[in-house]
């Protein structure tokens, strides 16, 4: 929490960066989001003291604008695309979008049409789940969110750290949505005791599939059975309940493998090392800064062959001059580790794929959709990480806007 005066003081730094902003008339902040938020029109609104329209201008166009002033890899969109950042620093597009988000939240005026009579089941109260319930209920649908889990966000919640994101904000929006007569269903699994059809039978127009990809990718070597190997969307859902030990080997050097090693950090083990087959880092720029700021290391060219009761057995593969992948050394070597975390992406579970008729998959689980989200099944649509595979948070907020209007446009046509 802020103690007296750091908002006030935060809010003259995030003043003078909005004045550093051009206001270009070709703005490629703009063109750099992934969902288009109107960054120079949002910074003029806030400097001329409209802090409200600029929170409903923000809030309107990317209803996790909050969350996303959080989690977006800015140093690859908006704030990489700022014309400044070209000769010295761009503006920091994500702290004021932040402050301004921030601060409105809770005043926000969300006018919502009169209800319809039409209900509307969202499966998965992960980003994508939360925007369709929004975006919908404003349209005037009955909306209720189905989650297996207690606590709604999907990986906002159990796959980003509280010290990237408070999980305060996921409270709020709970909130939020409880106040525009959302209902919410936690514990509710579907695929298990209730079934798609069941919601069919019972008066839902239409179903949206927002489940994300919770099942673990797994490296396919020996050993990773052992009772010292755990997988990274498992340790970061709930690291307490963990005893990793002091020596940490984490396979893989992607944004979830950065969030594992400065977890495990800060819950007490100081030894803690990213191993990768390739050269560089797939995560970003910051957060891998961080990463070894805290004191996490990297190490690169290794590619695991097995896992022991010692650790992890890695071969060193071999590069030429232009980073091309030309070999492997025969020698293997033992790295002695107390835990093993498992940290190459993640796929998504197949009970509503077994149990609903009609609905089908691709070869990799991810549900089959046209692009505008409609499933192979009628009235079922979905997007989000159970469709695109594991993206940002972003861009599963840009496609449940189309996603939210087809839904709107089908059920209107079925009435």
């Amino acid at each position: 929490m802020l103690r007296k005066g750091e908002k006030d003081t935060m809010a003259v730094h995030v003043i003078d960066e909005a004045n550093r902003c051009l206001n270009c008339k070709n703005p490629m902040c703009q063109k750099g989001c992934p969902i288009h938020t109107a960054i120079p029109a949002v910074i003029k609104t806030f400097k001329e003291g409209n802090l409200h329209e600029a929170g409903q201008m923000l809030f309107h166009n990317n209803p996790m604008s909050l969350i996303c002033s959080l989690v977006c890899n800015h140093e690859k969109q908006c704030e990489g695309n700022c014309v400044l950042g070209r000769k010295g620093q761009p503006v920091h597009i994500s702290s004021i979008e932040n402050y301004i988000s921030d601060t409105m939240f809770e005043r926000l005026n969300i006018e919502c049409e009169p209800k319809n009579g039409k209900k509307v089941a969202v499966i998965g109260a992960g980003p994508a789940g939360i925007t369709i319930a929004i975006l919908l209920t404003k349209k005037g649908y009955d909306v209720t969110i189905f989650d297996s889990r207690d606590k709604i966000g999907g990986v906002l919640q159990y796959g980003i750290p509280e010290f990237r994101l408070p999980k305060t904000i996921l409270e709020r929006y709970k909130k939020k949505l409880l106040s525009l007569g959302i209902k919410i269903r936690p514990h509710t699994t579907i695929g298990g005791a209730l079934e798609i059809k069941d919601m069919f039978r019972d008066g839902y127009q239409s179903i949206f599939i927002g489940t994300g990809v919770w099942r673990p990718k797994t490296l396919g070597v020996k050993g990773e059975s052992l009772g010292h190997v755990h997988f990274a969307i498992d340790y970061l859902a709930n690291p307490a309940a963990f005893e990793l030990g002091n020596r940490v080997a984490i396979i893989g050097v992607g944004n979830s493998a950065m969030d594992v090693a400065r977890t495990a950090i800060r819950h007490g083990s100081h030894d803690v090392t990213m191993y990768a087959r390739g050269l560089k880092s797939d995560a970003s720029e910051h957060e891998a800064a961080y990463a070894k700021l805290d004191g996490a290391r990297f190490e690169f060219a290794k590619e695991i062959v097995e896992i022991n009761d010692d650790g992890p057995v890695f071969r060193n593969v071999i590069f030429n001059e232009e980073g091309e992948r030309v070999g492997e050394a025969e020698e293997l070597e033992q790295v002695c580790a107390d835990s093993v975390i498992v940290s190459i992406s993640q796929g998504p579970k197949d009970k509503l794929v077994s149990t609903t008729e009609g609905l089908k998959a691709s070869e990799k689980g991810l549900l089959v959709t046209n692009q505008f989200g409609e499933t192979t099944h009628p009235g079922i649509f979905a997007a989000g990480d159970v469709v695109l595979g594991a993206k940002t948070v972003v861009a599963a907020t840009a496609y449940s806007k189309v996603v939210a209007e087809a839904m709107d446009v089908y059920m209107q046509n079925k009435g």
